[in-house]
């Protein structure tokens, strides 16, 4: 997967050592700083922090049971809303959803209630006896379910729990997609992808096959015929290009392919680790690559961007960890150009510096080199070419990279239904994803019924 990375030497750190550097960013809060935070919640009607929430969680109500002390019912009302409650508590960005809405900015404090915290206090504290939603009746129908990331798995959960069968392709090893093999390992510590998993199939109903991939031993067409509806949950796994001639040189990767080793490797020590690393890229992807590779061993580690600090997609708070990471960031610089050694291998990248001009970025013809030995690019992602390739799926109709769905996540093909970072409308959030699988297995129960009734 890091095979452009082979010859740089491994990380210099033993496993043990390295796996001290990726313990949580955010530390749980005890059972006291629990109940002294859910204390300052206002408890608010028409809580302006639920209507941030792209799941609807009830905030004040979850917070009400936690400062009563009743733990599995603030959990049960987050999982009812959002069955991935305990990975989105670890990397939803709170800081510009439910706390940036939190009244508590507007006091004498300043300081937003911790809602993500209290939100991974519950569910990491809740202790069921078995799984807190049953399955209603069965219905007699089986619905496909295409990724196993957070929208696949969302939906899937939500049409078990009404009734359905679900079966659940996913390409990978492992089920979890961007939770499993995305997320910055600091992130999403002890394996809580997978427990998550296991917690979420515990409804019934689910059957997940690994090793399937859409576009190559999966097609469209079959699923369509075969089963009752279709969901297609396939994220964005094609790395966008530079576009620049040396791009596939010793040195250069996608930093999703090295994050997704990190996250796999069982020895942290036999990963390679570039003395000096170049991040290209604005969001939170590029955060966690640049702040990763720094933990690993690189000494020098610069992220790179086109335009401002203001126009960078990873928030400020992200930011703020890849500086406390000794992380530099530069910004107004555009790649120019791969620079290589006499081998052939990366030895750096040139840049032109930019500048806005009205609401144009434009090159200056000023250019500045930066020494490397590895360079990683987290220019964002696309659809894999080959995913939509049989007849059926190039009938979806598609914005760019993304298929196109209407406001209930139909498609353009009849009894194909699509969710996640792979449509679209919304933005590319964990968060968001869920969201779109629930509401979307909604859709597909009720289209199902809908056609019975009228048969």
């Amino acid at each position: 997967m890091i095979d452009s990375l082979k010859h740089l030497p491994h990380a210099t750190a033993s496993d043990r050592e390295l796996c001290a550097h990726f313990t949580d960013l955010a530390p749980p809060l005890t059972q006291r700083q629990a109940a002294i935070e859910a204390a300052r919640c206002l408890y608010c009607y028409d809580a302006p922090c639920m209507r941030a929430c792209p799941t609807e969680i009830d905030v004040a109500s979850f917070i009400r049971n936690i400062h009563d002390g009743n733990i599995n019912g603030a959990a049960a009302g987050i999982l009812k809303q959002n069955i991935m409650g305990g990975a989105c508590a670890r990397v939803c960005p709170t800081e510009i959803l439910c706390e940036q809405a939190c009244v508590r900015n507007h006091d004498d404090e300043q300081r937003p209630v911790a809602i993500g915290l209290l939100q991974r206090h519950a569910i990491d504290n809740a202790t069921f006896a078995s799984h807190p939603f049953q399955r209603a009746a069965s219905t007699g129908k089986t619905i496909a379910v295409v990724g196993a990331g957070p929208a696949g798995l969302s939906c899937a959960h939500r049409l078990a729990m009404l009734g359905n069968d679900v079966v659940v392709f996913e390409a990978r090893e492992k089920a979890g997609g961007l939770n499993e093999y995305g997320i910055a390992k600091y992130k999403l510590t002890d394996n809580f992808a997978q427990k998550e998993v296991e917690f979420l199939l515990q409804i019934g109903g689910i059957e997940i096959r690994n090793g399937f991939r859409l576009g190559d031993n999966l097609q469209l067409r079959d699923l369509h015929a075969q089963y009752d509806a279709v969901f297609l949950g396939i994220g964005l796994n094609a790395s966008r290009q530079l576009g620049l001639t040396g791009e596939d040189a010793p040195g250069l990767s996608a930093a999703v392919d090295y994050i997704a080793a990190l996250r796999q490797a069982s020895d942290l020590s036999t990963l390679p680790v570039p003395k000096r690393a170049i991040v290209i890229g604005a969001g939170n992807t590029a955060i966690d690559m640049a702040v990763q590779i720094q933990r690993m061993g690189a000494e020098d580690v610069t992220l790179v961007y086109r335009r401002g600090a203001e126009s960078m997609s990873a928030t400020h708070h992200e930011q703020d960890i890849a500086k406390a990471n000794f992380v530099r960031i530069r910004t107004w610089a555009a790649p120019d150009a791969v620079l290589l050694d006499d081998d052939g291998r990366v030895r750096g990248m040139r840049f032109e510096r930019t500048r806005m001009e009205g609401d144009k970025l434009i090159g200056t013809s000023a250019f500045l080199e930066i020494a490397a030995d590895a360079v990683f690019k987290a220019i964002g992602q696309g659809m894999e070419p080959s995913a939509l390739s049989d007849q059926m799926a190039q009938q979806l109709a598609r914005d760019g990279d993304k298929i196109r769905v209407d406001g209930l996540f139909r498609t353009a093909v009849p009894g194909v239904y699509a969710g996640g970072d792979c449509v679209a409308p919304g933005q590319d959030l964990t968060v968001q994803a869920v969201q779109h699988g629930k509401l979307a297995a909604i859709v597909i129960h009720n289209d199902i019924q809908s056609r019975l009734e009228a048969a």
